[in-house]
């Protein structure tokens, strides 16, 4: 982030280590913790106190950073890229996923992924958890809902389910 600003959220790269709205908010978080800390150092060095150690960064914001080519060596590109990544967590397209068990961190980063490369390239997840879906998944968009569980799906075949059974029934 040398001399050239930075871009804007529509363009940041995601990495698939930040799956949910929470991870951008934790990069958020990351970043302005990052702009004090540094900020406090250059008005320590300024009165004659001893340097400190340069901040240390998550793997997230690392991935981030690297695949957007940013660096946080510069104040005015930080204040920038924190306005940039406040508007990435307000406005990142989420797709809301409710499960029956736990997904695991994994499957979660395949998942968004497979999103982003699909739909929109800064989709984020939002998680939930519903032990009466039985199975699969439950998805919901701002204009769209897809029962995509095992429910549904026997929900949706019951009547087939039946004459299966009533025919089975008959040959008895």
């Amino acid at each position: 982030m040398s001399d050239q600003a930075v871009k804007p959220y529509q363009e940041f790269v995601i990495p698939a280590s930040l799956v949910t709205k929470a991870d951008i908010s934790r990069l958020v978080n990351e970043v302005e913790r990052i702009d004090n800390e540094l900020t406090t150092a250059a008005v320590r060095k300024d009165v004659g106190a001893a340097e400190q150690a340069h901040p240390t960064t998550s793997e997230q914001l690392a991935d981030f950073l690297t695949q957007n080519a940013l660096s946080l060596d510069d104040e005015r590109a930080r204040g920038e890229l924190i306005k940039e990544l406040r508007l990435l967590k307000e406005k990142a397209p989420v797709v809301h996923m409710t499960f029956a068990v736990t997904a695991d961190g994994e499957s979660l980063r395949q998942l968004a992924q497979w999103l982003r490369a699909s739909t929109h390239p800064q989709a984020v997840i939002e998680v939930g958890l519903q032990p009466a879906l039985v199975a699969g998944v439950y998805l919901r968009t701002p204009n769209h809902v897809h029962d995509l569980s095992l429910r549904a799906l026997l929900k949706n075949g019951q009547g087939k389910l039946v004459e299966e059974l009533e025919t089975l029934r008959g040959r008895q």
